[in-house]
């Protein structure tokens, strides 16, 4: 049973209307719901810290994983078997569990002002699937498919000292070295060793000495066991043992399971935490409701593209994909790296595909939220930028071929070339390819947005605050075009030269447009900007607050990923002697 709406919660919610024509309330939301906002608050202040700020530091990887997926999932303190990553795991869940716990409070104290939302269902079932995941890291296999037994056994033959008085006499025992003990796969081991004379001699040694030999025997098998409270991957050898226990129990065929649910959720946590957090802004708010669903989905998940994209551009600048050469850097020979990686297209491939395949399938979706009804002036505007993405996606992508490139230079010089290789014409330097065939600049992906800046800059709206909403998001992707532009043109004059990231500064800017533009974009839709309306603010509010949260969050990404680098490193930076990084 819902309770009666104050004159204030009526007044706000009555402005959220599918459009400025409909004056048919909505029910109240939780924001205009005074009671018991110390809990929500609580509630939102947990869960933030504990997915926000723990989160990406401590999400359980037992061993470096693929360079594409740590990028995702902003790289943490156990990708190098940081004894702190376990404290920081238990401290997320420890806050994300009191989060729960304050979250359930609330519902049970206050009625239900946004039945069947799915922040409710889906805040649960992302839990557990990052404790599974959590589960999953500590008992499944490493990155490089050894159970976790094998590879902490050796790590812990790697780094257990030896005592030194223990190896003299063993070398006593044992004058051929440590090598000797070791043989081909094809030897019997029956007086095969080298100087293999000397056994019998060696024989009688061993015989004397077979109680000292016993306990020299005993003392290496202790070298395999560790020391309580030894520094180890999962922190002490008393966990240890319980993880080789359990892992000892599992099948190798559920272990491949769990390695490729393993990696699934490894690709998607990221977009998963998106979600997770902007539903809870619309249950929160008690937006989107009915028919303005299909129009806040669109702009919740167009902006989210943005808004990953620019994460990634920054990830970039860092380093981040560079054995694809996408860190602004020369990519690696094809014996550096592993064939697949080796086969990844060029990041501008990747950019124009993706617009290639928003505009093919979007083209389909501009009409939905007015199915059945005629079609609008707006609508056909929608789907022209469709097409524009579609056309300047393909482009994008045909520029980048390699096999395209070559049959268009077959088409202006297959006849002097034939002529060069009969040795008509002399060879000459001239014939060299040009210091920029060997770094990809495509100007598609980065002309198509600022098409799309400039139309959405002018787009016409229903009030000025949505006008000027839009135009604010779409002046931002018109800036990333321009700090894209002085990047290629940096490029062009000086190619880059190194594996080593070289880091134009411009790149810094066009992360910051893609990531604000992304935000912006999210908070245009119509249900929004209502209620800035309801609510006597201004377009420069939304301008404002989403210009400090990206620049926090962008010195937050780069302080997570110098994390990673503090915790490989040990403490030291292995490029401390290299100057000027």
């Amino acid at each position: 049973m819902r309770p009666s709406m104050t004159p204030s919660a009526t007044s706000a919610a009555s402005i959220m209307t599918s459009s400025p024509a409909s004056t048919s309330p909505v029910p109240s939301s939780y924001f205009t719901h005074s009671a018991y906002s110390g809990l929500m608050v609580a509630h939102i202040g947990l869960m933030t810290v504990a997915w926000f700020f723990i989160l990406p530091i401590c999400k359980p990887q037992i061993s470096i994983p693929k360079p594409a997926l740590t990028t995702l999932t902003a790289v943490m303190l156990s990708v190098a078997r940081s004894r702190l990553a376990l404290v920081t795991q238990i401290g997320f869940f420890v806050l994300n569990a009191f989060g729960l716990l304050v979250g359930t409070i609330y519902n049970g104290k206050t009625p239900d002002l946004y039945e069947n939302n799915l922040h409710h269902k889906f805040g649960w079932i992302i839990t557990w699937v990052v404790l599974a995941q959590i589960i999953v890291g500590l008992l499944g296999p490493d990155a490089n498919g050894k159970d976790i037994k094998e590879a902490l056994v050796e790590e812990q033959h790697a780094f257990r000292p030896v005592n030194t008085n223990h190896m003299t006499r063993y070398q006593q025992l044992h004058p051929q070295g440590v090598a000797s003990m070791h043989r081909y796969s094809h030897d019997s081991g029956h007086g095969t060793e080298p100087d293999s004379s000397r056994s019998s001699s060696l024989a009688d040694l061993h015989e004397e000495k077979d109680g000292e030999t016993d306990s020299l025997r005993d003392h290496a098998h202790d070298f395999t066991t560790a020391d309580i409270g030894s520094p180890t991957l999962l922190g002490t050898a008393k966990l240890q043992g319980v993880v080789f226990g359990v892992s000892q129990l599992i099948p190798s065929q559920v272990m491949k399971l769990m390695t490729a649910f393993y990696d699934t959720v490894d690709i998607l946590i990221l977009v998963a935490g998106f979600v997770a957090i902007l539903t809870g802004f619309i249950t929160y708010g008690g937006v989107f409701r009915g028919n303005n669903i299909f129009n806040g989905l669109a702009h919740s998940v167009k902006g989210g593209i943005f808004f990953f994209y620019g994460l990634l551009t920054l990830g970039r600048w860092m380093g981040c994909f560079a054995e694809y050469g996408w860190a602004w850097n020369v990519r690696p020979l094809a014996g550096m790296v592993s064939p697949r990686k080796a086969k990844v297209p060029s990041a501008e491939f990747v950019e124009s595909f993706v617009i290639f395949l928003y505009g093919s399938t979007n083209v389909f979706l501009e009409h939905l939220a007015a199915w059945g009804d005629a079609w609008t002036a707006q609508d056909l505007e929608h789907v022209s930028i469709s097409i524009m993405f579609f056309g300047g996606g393909l482009c994008g992508m045909l520029v980048e071929s390699k096999m395209v490139r070559r049959y268009l230079l077959d088409a202006s010089f297959s006849r002097w070339r034939s002529g060069q290789d009969q040795g008509q014409y002399p060879y000459k330097e001239q014939w060299t390819p040009p210091k920029t065939y060997s770094f990809p600049m495509n100007p598609f992906p980065s002309l198509i947005i600022l098409l799309l800046g400039l139309m959405m800059s002018s787009h016409h709206q229903h009030s000025m605050v949505s006008t000027m909403v839009h135009k604010q998001w779409g002046t931002l992707f018109v800036g990333f075009a321009l700090a894209r532009a002085v990047t290629y043109i940096l490029t062009y004059l000086a190619p880059p030269t190194s594996y080593l990231p070289s880091r134009p500064p411009s790149e810094l800017i066009t992360s910051f447009c893609l990531i604000s533009g992304g935000l912006i974009f999210v908070a245009s839709n119509k249900d929004t900007v209502a209620a800035i309306e309801g609510h006597d603010l201004n377009a420069m509010f939304i301008f404002t607050v989403t210009m400090g949260f990206t620049a926090f969050l962008m010195a937050w990404e780069i302080i997570v990923l110098a994390v990673k680098g503090w915790a490989l490193g040990g403490g030291r930076s292995r490029f401390e002697d290299t100057p000027s990084v």
